[in-house]
């Protein structure tokens, strides 16, 4: 439940969603949680993850989303940027975005079901919309991507 809190928490500081009134035209996205166990070398859990995921396999084309994009690196272009980093001395350093995603901004409007265990007792029939990607979306990987690139 500490994680699964701690999940939320990280939702709101990003100002990921708002609660409002289930729309009447408009498909919801239904959520779940996904867990996993961080483990060290030895194969001792360290660390429990929880991480709420919107049901993107009930979007479709068109209507919930436009389009998608999911950009993969080339193994010829991880290899060039490596040898170019030896030549020139550089430091190179591996970073890891937690919650990537969530600093992706969305142009669609996604409307999600409310997080199961963690319903709000005066609003159980609201949704929350969306302001920026969750995992799960089918148009996650495209927003992320595109603030990215707008940061480079």
């Amino acid at each position: 439940m500490i994680v699964m809190q701690e999940e939320l928490n990280q939702f709101e500081r990003s100002e990921v969603w708002e609660l409002v009134p289930r729309p009447q035209n408009q498909s919801v996205v239904g959520t779940r949680w996904v867990f996993r166990n961080k483990m060290d070398e030895n194969g001792i859990i360290i660390r429990n993850k929880a991480r709420l995921v919107a049901q993107g396999f009930n979007q479709e084309e068109g209507i919930d989303y436009e389009e998608t994009f999911a950009p993969v690196a080339r193994l010829e272009a991880i290899r060039m940027l490596l040898a170019f980093a030896c030549f020139k001395d550089f430091v190179l350093y591996q970073m890891d975005v937690k919650n990537a995603f969530l600093n992706g901004f969305i142009n669609e409007e996604v409307y999600v079901e409310q997080p199961p265990s963690f319903q709000r007792f005066n609003f159980p029939n609201h949704v929350f919309r969306l302001k920026k990607a969750l995992y799960g979306l089918k148009q996650a990987p495209r927003a992320w991507y595109e603030r990215l690139s707008k940061f480079f």
